[in-house]
């Protein structure tokens, strides 16, 4: 049986301890992963959570309203057997990270994104033990091998769930410290949404929104808040 049948056929989606963590089951079915795989979660928040996006399942199955499923799943079957590609994708944002290259101008936004990513860089440099170098412009710049050596341990360190979470804050802002810091627990999405925008909403203010650009931007901002969450939720 799949786990995404295409109608409801349980009455109960319950929440069971089972060995590595938790599961959900489907009156006696378990859930599994689109892989076959058990369906292991390693807390009961996020078990919870899930087993809560099954029972509101009516009729016809709609995976998109079910996000934590769809996130365990990925984690599941995607990170877990390729954790070391995953992190060292994730891990190689460092090297390059949004932080660190600014406008050369106008002088509005150079001021702007000082005032916006210095701090961010400040707390990597105290809490991670990792200082990066700023510079002006796109040529790429040569940062510190420890520093980087230490952003790529916190991110080898993390479980696939973990990984899945930071995937996502990463991917989506474009800056590994910004993602570090939600999971770190020094900022949270909203505003590391805000501060991955600066060159954006600058733009948006010179020139207007365009409406295509401004519904992906409102489904990316979801999806980082989503990330955040499925964070929390691994705890």
């Amino acid at each position: 049986m799949s786990a995404w049948a295409p109608k409801r056929f349980w009455q109960n989606a319950r929440v069971e301890p089972c060995d590595g963590g938790f599961t959900v089951r489907l009156d006696a079915r378990p859930v599994r992963t689109p892989a076959k795989a058990a369906l292991v979660v390693p807390s009961l928040t996020m078990a919870s959570a899930i087993a809560a996006e099954w029972q509101a399942q009516q009729g016809t199955i709609k995976p998109e309203t079910m996000p934590v499923t769809r996130s365990a799943n990925a984690a599941l079957d995607k990170i877990a057997p390729q954790f070391a590609e995953v992190a060292g994708l994730i891990a190689a944002y460092g090297a390059s990270d949004l932080l660190c290259y600014r406008a050369t101008g106008p002088a509005g936004l150079v001021a702007r994104q000082a005032a916006a990513w210095d701090p961010m860089l400040a707390w990597a440099a105290e809490a991670l033990a990792a200082p990066l170098a700023v510079t002006a412009g796109v040529t790429p710049i040569t940062q510190p091998a420890a520093s980087l050596a230490r952003l790529t341990a916190k991110v080898h360190a993390c479980t696939p769930v973990e990984l899945a979470a930071l995937h996502d804050l990463v991917m989506i802002s474009g800056s590994l410290v910004l993602g570090l810091a939600v999971t770190h627990g020094h900022a949270d999405a909203r505003t590391i949404w805000q501060l991955s925008r600066i060159d954006e909403d600058w733009q948006i203010e010179q020139w207007g929104q365009d409406h295509e650009a401004g519904e992906s931007a409102a489904l990316r901002r979801a999806a980082l808040i989503h990330a955040e969450r499925f964070h929390h939720l691994c705890r």
